[in-house]
């Protein structure tokens, strides 16, 4: 057994099909073929079962892959690990984040990141805010940038910025001129909400349920552009987190408070205690913690209401 059939046998698991999977690892198909037979052979048990030109993942084949992810991961991380004590600054670092985070956040800080370490080949894995923690956990990512409560994540942490969940509301609606907007205001609104792939979702639907609230929802979408973009038509009112860009033409941003608190959550960059990190990553938190002491998105709401103080987690 070889870490390099473990890795094609992932591969093509994850690819669906042994064509997409070749093409990855440049093989030809019938040399990834031969890798997944001696496998078997080795095993004792099939790991696919062939279907015409399709494949499929027996039951066993489920079993060991799972096993052979946490290998790969461990043989991957002593690699980083030797790395990391030669004392370079050289390697890769997988860091998760949505869609809306890396806009506003990562992007601008890679640019000087890149230049100061060149070495340092960062890895971005676009996943939704719900996922991340999945996939800390699994090893997938080194670091996640992610907004879970901190006091029922396993997670050590650093704060990076407060997350504001707002009303975008048309310009002419009613409310759309206060300066902060009650959650129990929303009760009696048309409401435009973000899918369950979002975390922000489950801050709203705590709220909503600490409230005693049951939200009139016209639409759920999977993208925050198309709720804020019918807002701006006056459809409804549109509910996202602060880190989302969008036009404010014909629309204005309310931040939503609860009981006059302010609503929503710090960002953290997140890692597993229970993994190493290699000094570039230390180093990489450290200088993506001041870069967003004074630039990240939303923070013109600080002036309509206070931050709270973050809450670290266990080691944060």
């Amino acid at each position: 057994m070889k870490f390099r059939q473990l890795r094609t046998f992932v591969l093509i698991a994850e690819a669906g099909g042994l064509a997409r999977a070749a093409d990855r690892l440049h093989l030809s198909q019938p040399a990834a073929s031969r890798q997944i037979q001696a496998l078997e052979a080795e095993f004792g048990v099939p790991l696919f079962d062939r279907i015409g030109r399709r494949i499929q993942l027996t039951s066993e084949g489920e079993d060991l892959l799972r096993r052979c992810r946490r290998l790969l991961q461990d043989a991957d991380s002593i690699a980083e690990r030797a790395r990391a004590l030669k004392g370079g600054q050289t390697g890769i670092l997988r860091v998760g984040a949505t869609p809306q985070v890396i806009e506003g956040t990562l992007a601008p800080f890679l640019t000087g990141h890149r230049k100061r370490y060149p070495g340092v080949e960062v890895h971005l894995v676009e996943a939704g805010g719900v996922s991340l923690a999945t996939r800390l956990d699994r090893g997938d990512v080194h670091l996640a940038l992610i907004a879970l409560d901190p006091r029922h994540a396993r997670f050590e942490n650093r704060p990076l910025y407060w997350v504001w969940g707002l009303a975008i509301l048309p310009e002419r609606h009613r409310l759309a001129r206060q300066r902060t907007l009650e959650l129990a205001q929303l009760a009696d609104e048309r409401l435009m909400l973000l899918d369950r792939t979002f975390i922000s979702r489950e801050w709203f639907d705590n709220g909503c349920a600490i409230a005693h609230i049951h939200p009139h929802v016209l639409l759920e979408s999977g993208t925050p552009q198309t709720i804020v973009a019918l807002a701006a038509t006056g459809y409804g009112i549109a509910i996202v987190p602060s880190t989302v860009r969008f036009s404010r033409e014909g629309v204005r941003a309310v931040p939503i408070v609860q009981r006059g608190e302010p609503f929503g959550r710090w960002l953290t960059v997140a890692w597993d205690p229970e993994r190493s990190l290699a000094p570039y990553a230390s180093k990489f938190i450290d200088e993506l913690v001041i870069h967003c002491r004074g630039n990240y998105p939303g923070r013109e709401f600080a002036k309509r209401t206070p931050i709270p103080r973050p809450v670290l987690a266990a080691g944060g």
